[in-house]
């Protein structure tokens, strides 16, 4: 098939490889897009993402153009623009209503909200065969195209037979493996993303708020968690406390689903998991804080893992970010490492005579008064912890992410702070 993609998201980098993988011949709208070098930036934050994207160009089947010549090409069209960007929807729209006045199909990807899609089509004649579907974005990032190509669920919004037709053979490739196909309206769909998200911060907030007060109650919430998955109505998914979560689109679809309750029911839910969020991204310094009465002037601090979670090299709304602003305001000397988010954070803080950038984990902690670990990368579970040992001069370990085997740090002779441990 003949596709073009509008929009800069992620969503739209990921499904246009992915598709001209497949063999189709994609389009991208050359006036949404990033310079070369800040897609090579954005590509490379998604693992195996600009590889394929680079291949792709070459193979020729993913290519560029500009607005006039999108508009009057394929009759398949994908949205995935920021959600600040409705406006432009429907004013493409529009104009692809005039392009193509007997068959048109918009994919609508986008966080526009719940409602937008219909919205859409209003502006379209479905008799006509001017049809705009929705498929809710569930990609995560760090494993993107992995969640594309090989997804357990579809979830399609749509009530045009024609359009699911063309929509099926389109992702024929990706569903093989698939476990269910859900078809319903475009309205429907847009509001199970919404609930799908929200459902995963209220578990992310219910056990970061049980591992607070299993702090101030001195027992392990490790041992609460393993009896509360062990309940075949709770399991196991989104039950791991730790110093709050991060993720642009993440929490831009629960900042959206807050705004929908508080609108529609004054409900203040989701508002307060978002509030708690940022308080329980200050945690680790807080519990720093507390260990050195009050005063970290002139100590040098370790940080390990500075992405929002392991897998990719994002920043966005880190726990990281606000530790760093935090200890910098304290004067600290600051040793940073992770594998693969260091050009970020320089990117975002600059060579600042506090920071210290480490491409060695171990590097970082020589003659340290403290190690905080922010983000449960692999290679940071099983360290050498003698080493460890020998290497800092305060042996200190607050784990953001309750990782560390908290005996063996304790018997070799760590201070050793959890979350709720």
């Amino acid at each position: 098939m003949r596709i073009t993609i509008w929009g800069n998201e992620l969503p739209a980098w990921t499904a246009a490889a992915a598709l001209a993988e497949a063999g189709n011949h994609v389009s991208m709208v050359s006036e949404y897009l990033s310079s070369d070098q800040e897609l090579e930036f954005k590509a490379s934050n998604e693992p195996g993402l600009q590889g394929l994207i680079q291949s792709q160009r070459e193979a020729g089947r993913l290519s560029f153009s500009d607005q006039q010549q999108a508009l009057q090409g394929s009759n398949n069209h994908i949205f995935a623009l920021s959600p600040n960007q409705y406006p432009l929807a429907e004013q493409l729209t529009l104009q692809l209503k005039q392009f193509h006045p007997n068959k048109l199909l918009i994919i609508n990807q986008s966080n526009f909200g719940v409602g937008s899609s219909d919205k859409l089509q209003k502006l379209l004649q479905s008799k006509r065969n001017q049809i705009v579907a929705y498929i809710p974005d569930m990609l995560a990032e760090g494993s993107a195209l992995k969640n594309f190509k090989s997804p357990e669920t579809l979830i399609l919004g749509c009530e045009d037979e024609s359009a699911i037709m063309t929509i099926r053979a389109l992702l024929r490739p990706f569903s093989q493996g698939l476990k269910q196909w859900l078809i319903m309206s475009a309205k429907e769909a847009e509001f199970t993303k919404f609930a799908n998200t929200g459902m995963l911060a209220l578990r992310l907030g219910y056990i970061n708020e049980l591992a607070n007060l299993a702090d101030h109650l001195q027992v392990d919430i490790e041992v609460i968690r393993a009896a509360l998955i062990s309940d075949p109505r709770i399991g196991p998914h989104y039950l791991h406390p730790g110093c709050g979560f991060g993720g642009q689109h993440f929490q831009q679809y629960i900042a959206g689903l807050s705004e929908l309750m508080s609108e529609n029911r004054n409900s203040k839910l989701l508002d307060t998991v978002l509030i708690e969020n940022e308080k329980q991204k200050e945690q680790p310094f807080r519990k720093l804080w507390r260990h050195y009465e009050c005063d970290l002037q002139g100590k040098t601090i370790t940080v390990w893992g500075l992405s929002f979670k392991p897998g990719t090299a994002s920043i966005d709304n880190a726990p990281s970010l606000k530790i760093i602003e935090t200890l910098l305001a304290q004067k600290c000397q600051i040793k940073l490492h992770d594998p693969l988010a260091l050009s970020n954070i320089r990117q975002r803080f600059g060579d600042l005579p506090e920071l210290i950038y480490c491409e060695d984990s171990y590097q970082a902690l020589e003659q340290s008064d403290g190690l905080l670990l922010l983000t449960e990368w692999p290679e940071y579970w099983s360290p050498d912890y003698e080493r460890i040992l020998q290497l800092m001069r305060s042996p200190l370990v607050i784990d953001g992410r309750n990782i560390f085997a908290k005996e063996t740090l304790l018997e070799q002779g760590f201070t050793y702070y959890g979350v709720g441990r």
